[in-house]
């Protein structure tokens, strides 16, 4: 289930309009949140549609659609994992999620994590071309004083995402080529996010986690934060609230989900950004994107 980023204005439309299903989930969406989150989704504006609280429920939203149609179709998930945000849609298909509570749960925890990103001010930056390790001492080199700086998200190969203190995350993007990088470039976002700067946002998390039932999934569902399939409800909290300041792991996610035994993966939702990483992690894995009506009549012939 792919994650915050992913989000462009039309996404879901054309899907609402060609399947019933997707068009009452779009339509729970808003009179869950009260207000017009498929107006926004479908007609933007980019700017409002980007910001965390919004981008968050507007992917949950869109994935969600793309799953239940699926599901109409007999077509049903093995295994689940989400990058970030998407964990929360995974854990609605898998059932472990209710719909609306997840809605609650990510508006607040975008709302949280904008919060906490103007109160600890901080920013990421994706590295190219350097392994795990060698981000790691990067990070170590550039940091000063109490600066929080640390990798954030092992999305692929030689694409790892570091997070924290403005300063330090500049500087690291600076010298990022002294240190073997391919190139270095500072991302668009408003907050430090997978890192101990998201701490505020992870006390706001915790507090609405204890106001929602999490079930036993139908599925497993691989967890960000350690790369493990969780199905025990206290667990699957526990996962979803460390992840805020934890990396996403997500080259070890993919990993546990092929020892799982899956060979053929679906992307439901916004975007093909995950698709397009699964070939760099193993190119001997399928995978599709399946977010608009052709994806999804394409997959149902196969």
């Amino acid at each position: 289930m792919p994650g915050q980023g992913s989000q462009v204005v039309g996404m879901g439309r054309e899907l609402a309009e060609a399947f019933p299903e997707a068009r009452r989930t779009f339509e729970e969406a808003d009179e869950v949140l009260g207000f017009a989150l498929s107006e926004l989704c479908w007609n933007g504006p980019e700017e409002e549609l980007t910001a965390t609280q919004n981008a968050q429920p507007a992917l949950l939203t869109h994935s969600v659609a793309a799953v239940r149609v699926l599901a109409a179709r007999g077509i049903h998930p093995t295994v689940a994992a989400g990058h970030s945000l998407g964990e929360f849609s995974a854990h609605v298909a898998a059932g472990s999620l209710a719909f609306d509570e997840a809605l609650g749960l990510v508006r607040t925890r975008g709302e949280a994590m904008a919060d906490a990103g103007r109160a600890r001010p901080g920013t990421m930056a994706a590295v190219f071309g350097m392994e795990p390790a060698a981000v790691e001492e990067l990070c170590a080199a550039v940091r000063e004083g109490d600066e929080v700086l640390e990798p954030a998200n092992y999305n692929a190969p030689g694409q790892i995402v570091i997070s924290g203190s403005t300063a330090a995350v500049r500087r690291a993007v600076e010298v990022a080529r002294d240190h073997g990088a391919r190139r270095a470039i500072e991302l668009q976002v408003s907050g430090a996010f997978h890192s101990p700067l998201m701490a505020p946002a992870a006390e706001r998390l915790a507090a609405a986690l204890d106001e929602v039932e999490v079930g036993t999934p139908r599925i497993p569902v691989v967890a960000n934060v350690d790369a493990r399939p969780v199905v025990d409800p206290d667990a699957i909290s526990d996962r979803l609230l460390r992840q805020l300041t934890a990396p996403v792991r997500w080259v070890e996610c993919v990993m546990e989900l092929r020892e799982s035994g899956a060979t053929t993966f679906y992307e439901p939702g916004a975007g093909s950004v995950l698709t397009g990483l699964l070939k760099r992690i193993d190119r001997d894995l399928e995978g599709s994107a399946v977010g608009g009506p052709a994806d999804l009549e394409e997959l149902a012939a196969r």
